[in-house]
């Protein structure tokens, strides 16, 4: 007792000593909860003494005190925080019984308020009508219980009995059993209040226990098939129509949630094999779901709303899954094929539900889309670098396709029929290029119904068009136009260097733009035309002319032609015309100072006229053999090269200046060698069928001028000009002599004599040529 009184005396001073440091602790902290406190001031009031490596002592001393207690504190959280955890759980658990608790004694209060109102109810005077004393069970003085009281006590036990043993039937049988002795009774007033209430009391709990039981068994995974449809049925027969369906719903939900377990995505690197699983599961849920609420519960609005959103639900989820699992790697890699497979398996799937009245595939479209499109993007930007690549090191010769175009190989039947009937040739980089796009085309199956045809169309000319710029810039003079053309960025592209390399640009393009490529757009012309498309009597550009907007896409490939078309002829005609120097073959000197020189003249054409001439025969033939089925083409091409020189010296206004207003007049013999000039580039151009209507207007347009340039020196043009006959001979002997051909007999006419055959009918025939 004395070492405990001891132990106590030794005791107390502790505790005050810790009591008092806290005290002081507490007012050395209050001077910081001040709202005015100054922390310069305190620092300077406790340092004023200090010197400079007393405060950095100081200054470390602290640091040091705030990493120790960083540390401290970390090493408190970390010790207690197992028995945070713990107390927190058995603060939930706690609540846990509390809530039971409390159900408890509210179901005792009710209990309780039950017994007591049926006493109060027993209490009352009983008004028994005549006639039915011998009815009235607690007057009734017979010792031997009735049929119906003895029902009363065995039917409670009877429903206990029911569903302990799981029949469902018996006990539904049992319950409308009492429900009609309850309201015979009711009507009747067969039983006294109390029993009757013990009755309706005893059926309802009943049969809450047999909805519980019921909702239970349907929410077990082992619950499958009939015995499925058989509980969901019996809950609705008890009134639960709403509980019923959901549980129905999420019975099915539950399932399939269960056999996806199974599926790994991680397993397999195709997506393919992933979606048709996934899809599987999914829309056969669906479907045994519409199948058990369609023979449930009807054609019920309410019910059938809810089908229609808990399929939309599980169909979004779906799309969710594929889009993680399969469309995201192929979409990025501009896998479209790949893509396009997961899409096309996932809408076969959910289209089958279409005959259970379930129209989902809008809604995987809508989220398949963006995938989708990305796929699209990034295969077209593969196609346009994958053509720049080759073009960078194209020789610009042409041969015949490769026999196997698909990247599978398997032949593309597009492209390979097309070859094998009109001998096309493209260059390396062109075969490249169509070989990609018919593959491209083959997988554009689901772009049709989300709708995405215009999109790809529009990819597909972006492609196009920056291949043109790249032939473009493949022509040696394109060098300074680089910038004009967007697209071509820093590509490097081999030059063209001969005529004949810089004519295949022309044939690729003009393949791709006039046959394959439209061609291989007609997949994407609606299903509901297909018999037009696939009939071998009718050429391409017919059957396009039933699609407008693949009509206006194929205008829009010619205007990227008309450019290079354009650039080729522009450098052409500028090669004729100037040197290396600068100077100009075509100058209005040539003809000025004809009539200043003595020495006799040889009547021919000049000599850019006659380059121009063997340039277009070069042109032609070298066109003849690569523009085999397509020789409108070339036509053409040569009729704008043509055209393009012409309009340069109709346009060239130094040149004009020069015969209307220099100081020397055109001459005579000026006059006549221009004439013949322009009547050569006519016989030349009219032989060769590239006269347009528009050279020959212009033509005559130039003839005119000079005629009247010359008759504005006061003399008169008739008078010097031979008749037309004579300048077409000697077109025609320059063309024979120009081409190799053997010179045809002109009997004695003298086609170097141009004052023989001058007469007064030239002056109309000149007069009528001017201005035709």
């Amino acid at each position: 007792m004395a070492s405990t009184k001891s132990s106590r005396s030794r005791g107390t001073p502790a505790k005050g000593n810790a009591k008092d440091a806290a005290t002081k602790l507490e007012e050395n902290l209050n001077v910081f909860k001040s709202d005015n406190f100054d922390a310069d001031g305190f620092v300077q009031s406790k340092c004023h003494s200090l010197n400079e490596k007393e405060i950095r002592q100081l200054c470390s001393y602290l640091l040091d005190l705030k990493k120790a207690s960083a540390e401290e504190m970390r090493r408190s959280v970390y010790a207690n925080y197992p028995a945070f955890i713990r107390t927190s759980k058995e603060i939930s658990d706690l609540e846990g019984e509390l809530s039971s608790i409390r159900n408890l004694l509210s179901t005792q209060a009710t209990l309780i308020h039950g017994l007591a109102e049926g006493v109060h109810i027993d209490s009352l005077p009983t008004t028994v009508p005549d006639g039915s004393a011998g009815n009235d069970l607690s007057n009734d003085e017979d010792g031997e219980p009735s049929d119906l009281e003895k029902w009363l006590i065995e039917f409670p036990d009877l429903l206990d009995v029911l569903l302990a043993e799981r029949r469902v039937d018996e006990a539904l049988a049992s319950l409308d059993e009492g429900e009609c002795v309850a309201s015979e009774a009711k009507d009747k007033k067969t039983l006294t209040p109390a029993v009757l209430m013990s009755l309706e009391t005893a059926i309802a709990d009943h049969r809450q226990k047999l909805a519980d039981q019921l909702a239970e068994a349907a929410c077990q995974p082992s619950t499958r098939g009939g015995e499925l449809r058989a509980a969901i049925s019996a809950l609705k027969r008890l009134g639960d129509g709403p509980r019923a369906h959901s549980l129905l719903l999420n019975a099915h939900y539950q399932r399939y949630q269960y056999n996806m377990q199974s599926l790994h995505p991680s397993s397999t690197s195709y997506g393919g094999a992933y979606t048709a699983a996934l899809s599987q599961l999914v829309f056969s849920a669906i479907a045994q779901a519409a199948g058990d609420s369609r023979a449930i519960f009807g054609e019920e609005r309410a019910y059938s709303s809810e089908l229609v959103m808990w399929a939309t639900k599980q169909t979004e989820a779906f799309a969710l899954l594929v889009k993680r699992h399969a469309l995201a790697s192929s979409a990025a890699a501009g896998g479209l094929r790949a893509a396009a497979e997961c899409v096309q398996i996932a809408l076969g799937h959910c289209s089958l539900l279409e005959a259970r009245g379930l129209a989902l595939c809008p809604v995987l479209l809508k989220l398949f889309r963006p995938s989708v499109e990305q796929a699209l993007d990034a295969n077209i930007k593969r196609i346009e670098e994958s053509t720049a690549a080759l073009a960078a090191a194209d020789d610009w010769e042409l041969s015949n396709a490769p026999t196997v175009s698909r990247q599978s190989g398997r032949p593309s039947g597009a492209s390979l029929g097309t070859l094998t009937t009109h001998h096309h040739k493209l260059s390396s980089s062109a075969h490249r290029f169509n070989i990609m796009v018919q593959d491209f085309f083959e997988d554009v199956g689901p772009l049709l119904s989300m709708q995405l045809g215009g999109k790809t169309l529009e990819g597909l000319f972006q492609v196009f068009n920056s291949y043109v710029n790249m032939l473009i810039k493949a022509l040696p003079g394109s060098m300074e136009e680089e910038a004009n053309y967007e697209g071509s960025g820093n590509k490097i592209v081999r030059m063209a260097e001969t005529e004949a390399q810089q004519i295949a640009l022309l044939a690729n393009a003009s393949l791709l733009a006039d046959d394959l490529l439209p061609r291989a757009a007609m997949k994407l012309a609606p299903f509901g035309q297909a018999n037009y498309k696939d009939d071998p009597r009718r050429r391409p550009a017919d059957r396009q002319n039933r699609h407008p907007e693949q009509r206006e896409w194929k205008k829009r490939l010619v205007s990227s032609i008309d450019r290079l078309k354009d650039s080729f002829c522009r450098q052409h005609a500028l090669d004729l015309i100037f040197t290396e120097d600068g100077d100009s073959h075509l100058s209005a000197e040539m003809y000025i100072n004809m009539d200043g020189n003595v020495d006799e003249i040889e009547w021919f054409p000049s000599p850019i006229f006659q380059e121009l001439y063997a340039k277009l025969n070069r042109m032609a033939t070298i066109a003849a053999d690569m523009f085999i089925g397509r020789e409108r083409f070339a036509t053409l091409l040569l009729m704008r090269l043509t055209e393009t020189v012409i309009l340069w010296l109709s346009e060239d206004q130094t040149f004009w200046d020069d015969i209307e207003e220099g100081p020397t007049p055109l001459g005579p013999l000026g006059l006549q060698q221009f004439y013949l000039d322009m009547k050569f580039v006519i016989c030349f151009a009219s032989q060769g069928r590239y006269l347009s209507r528009n050279l020959h207007r212009v033509v005559n347009e130039i003839i005119s001028k000079a005629v009247a340039a010359f008759a504005a020196t006061g003399m008169d043009p008739y008078s010097v000009l031979p008749e037309d006959e004579w300048f077409t001979e000697i077109c025609q002997d320059s063309i024979e002599r120009l081409s190799g051909k053997p010179k045809v007999s002109n009997g004695d006419r003298e086609l170097n004599s141009p004052t023989a055959s001058v007469s007064a009918q030239s002056n109309s025939s000149v007069r009528s040529h001017g201005s035709s």
